[in-house]
């Protein structure tokens, strides 16, 4: 019975095998050739057609592979909505291959359905634990809804000008005048006869937009001359002074189609016809998204040449001198995954895309910055620090193709929003940072200084000045993350000095911060100077307030200086007296434990004998006393007695006063 049922396994078997293999007839074998030469649309065409054509019960695993592969032409045409619908059939079709669930993790990742991503990346690693693809997805995915809460200073736009009813991509400008923009298109305007085998479109050409008389970006234009031709053009880049385009072409001669980088020289607005740039004799790799460095001495790129980390890499080679020059950028900027499109905006500033650091789905936007080598670093690689830009720069979908014109603005591609998968060209700014400083320069008793006079310094090398309005008013503007110290003076007037830290956060702040100048020949109350009741001791507390008064001392290292205390009218004059003796002494010599030489310093107690004349601070604090009352005791006599109480108070006092402004060392 056994060998029964053996036998009929294997018949059933083999009839299975043989369908198989009779039913992936020339059609099947026609996309799946279409699929390895990179003709993505050509292959899904046929994938769709047959998957329609096979009956759902009879033909279901056969149904299930081709709606993988429909799948994995969707999700390499950018269609992240088609793609995941087509690996969810090809799962309920129980279609069995490894990556099935890796590759619907990154569909549904390329939909921003990141909750449901990070499961179906987990199922993948249930069956491929350590799997670099599906960890790198994982921390995109948690990644990417933090970015979008934090979201950024930056402003994107589509650029409705620049884009057509196709793949707009790649845009950049000429030169550093930046009245010229390049860029690619598939547009139905495009010379070339030929249906790109990849997209469905025309195959690209290169276009332009130039600047009026008036500032104003003319409607796009093919370039003339030998430039574009039935062949796919793709990105361009150009040398500083403009005269030299490099720009990448894909070439089918048979197959496979190879991506190769291509050079055309200016004259008279129109471009040669271009010639191929040889950068190593291999024929078989891809070499694509040039870009020249500001100084025109490098020029970067990316391949999938061996010697690299994985995927496509990004390179450079020396446009000065090829022999030799050939390098990879190394593993802090190549992944396992793809890094393209790089941008070399400064000596140390590199932007590029990449869907092999975590990112939001597809490839995003990142900024490598240069970090200073140590003496002793012996190290051949650069070190850079990497940051994912950030939304609304990236999206769930490619993003890529970054170009800097004035300031933090400029262009980039994106295929945001496109459920067909087509690039579109977008502009960005970053607006300026609107960080300042404000305040008032009053005196004591909250007055206008005139003529003040604000300084600020910071310790990234900036000096401002400015005088106040005639209200005390000032503003500066300020950066962000440097440390400043500020002075304000004034004719008559001891000057005040602040310290202070901007943040270092990506958003608008304002900092206000007042001078009171103390003036120089007026008696000036010292604030929250404490003494215990009836004695002399100073009180830790009133250290804070003398500290101040040390380093205005220190500021000011020729006045010498008065320092007075006042009682009130308790007790009889002659002990008032006494007790305010003692506390004047106590300040000075607080003072001069802190370096203040004896000879600046002039003790003097006053008791009770000069009562408090009410200020318009004074007032301030205690609207119950009008300005210009004398607190006698007299008059408090006449207050009740929570008044009188109040009166005492103000009348407890140490004040100082400059006596003379020669005093030499």
């Amino acid at each position: 019975m056994k060998r029964i049922i053996y036998i009929i396994v294997g018949l059933v078997l083999t009839s299975a095998v043989l369908s198989l293999s009779s039913c992936k007839g020339p059609k099947l074998k026609e996309a799946d050739e279409a699929y390895d030469r990179g003709e993505y649309f050509d292959a899904a065409t046929i994938y769709h057609k047959l998957y329609n054509k096979y009956n759902r019960k009879e033909d279901a695993w056969l149904r299930g592979e081709l709606a993988f592969q429909l799948g994995m032409c969707y999700l390499k045409l950018n269609q992240g909505t088609r793609s995941s619908a087509a690996f969810q059939n090809a799962i309920r079709y129980e279609y069995e291959d490894t990556t099935l669930m890796l590759r619907l993790a990154q569909a549904q990742q390329r939909e921003g359905q990141y909750a449901a991503a990070i499961k179906s990346y987990n199922d993948y690693l249930a069956i491929a634990p350590g799997s670099w693809e599906a960890l790198n997805g994982i921390r995109g995915c948690e990644l990417a809804p933090q970015w979008k809460e934090e979201g950024s200073r930056y402003i994107v736009k589509q650029d409705k000008l620049l884009n057509s009813r196709r793949a707009d991509y790649c845009p950049m400008y000429l030169d550093k005048n930046m009245e010229y923009i390049y860029y690619t298109s598939s547009s139905e305007k495009s010379t070339g006869e030929l249906r790109s085998e990849i997209t469905g479109t025309k195959k690209g050409d290169i276009y332009f937009s130039k600047k009026d008389e008036k500032g104003v970006w003319t409607r796009p234009e093919v370039v003339e001359g030998g430039l574009n031709t039935e062949h796919d053009e793709g990105a361009a880049a150009f040398s500083p002074d403009g005269s030299t385009m490099y720009l990448a072409r894909a070439v089918r001669q048979d197959w496979p189609t190879t991506v190769e980088i291509y050079t055309s020289t200016r004259s008279e607005a129109k471009w040669s016809a271009p010639q191929k740039f040889e950068i190593t004799a291999d024929t078989l790799s891809n070499y694509s998204d040039p870009a020249v460095s500001p100084d025109g001495n490098w020029l970067y790129f990316a391949s999938d040449m061996p010697g690299g980390q994985g995927g496509t890499d990004i390179w450079r080679i020396n446009l000065k001198d090829k022999h030799g020059t050939l390098e990879n950028l190394g593993p802090q900027i190549n992944t396992k995954g793809n890094e393209r499109f790089p941008n070399m905006r400064t000596d140390s500033l590199l932007y590029f895309s990449s869907d092999g650091h975590p990112g939001m789905g597809g490839l995003d936007l990142f900024v490598a910055t240069l970090q200073p080598r140590a003496e002793d670093d012996k190290d051949p690689m650069d070190h850079w620090a990497i940051e994912n830009m950030g939304v609304p720069m990236n999206s769930s979908g490619d993003d890529f193709g970054i170009t800097f014109g004035e300031g933090e603005s400029g262009l980039f591609s994106s295929n945001r929003g496109d459920a067909r998968g087509y690039d579109h060209i977008f502009r960005f700014v970053k607006p300026d940072l609107q960080i300042w400083i404000s305040g008032y320069v009053v005196d004591k008793d909250d007055e206008p200084v005139p003529n003040a006079v604000i300084r600020i310094v910071g310790d990234d090398g900036s000096n401002q000045k400015t005088a106040a309005k005639p209200d005390g008013s000032f503003r500066f503007d300020l950066r962000r993350g440097v440390k400043y110290a500020m002075m304000a003076g004034a004719d008559g007037y001891l000057n005040a000095r602040q310290e202070f830290a901007s943040d270092s956060a990506e958003e608008d702040a304002e900092y206000y911060v007042d001078f009171v100048l103390a003036a120089m020949f007026k008696a000036q109350i010292i604030e929250n100077i404490f003494y215990d009741f009836d004695k002399a001791v100073l009180r830790d507390e009133s250290k804070l307030a003398l500290d101040s008064m040390v380093m205005l001392l220190k500021d000011h290292p020729n006045i010498v200086i008065e320092m007075a205390s006042h009682t009130d009218r308790v007790g009889s004059e002659k002990y008032n007296q006494g007790l305010s003796q003692r506390r004047a002494q106590s300040v000075v010599d607080y003072l001069i434990e802190n370096g203040i030489p004896k000879e600046r310093l002039k003790p003097a107690g006053y008791g009770e004998s000069r009562p408090k004349t009410v200020t318009k601070r004074i007032h301030s604090q205690y609207p119950q006393f009008e300005e210009g009352v004398t607190l006698n005791e007299e008059y408090i006599k006449t207050l009740s007695k929570e008044d009188q109480q109040a009166a005492d108070q103000i009348n407890r006092r140490t004040e100082f006063q400059v006596i003379d402004t020669e005093y030499q060392y």
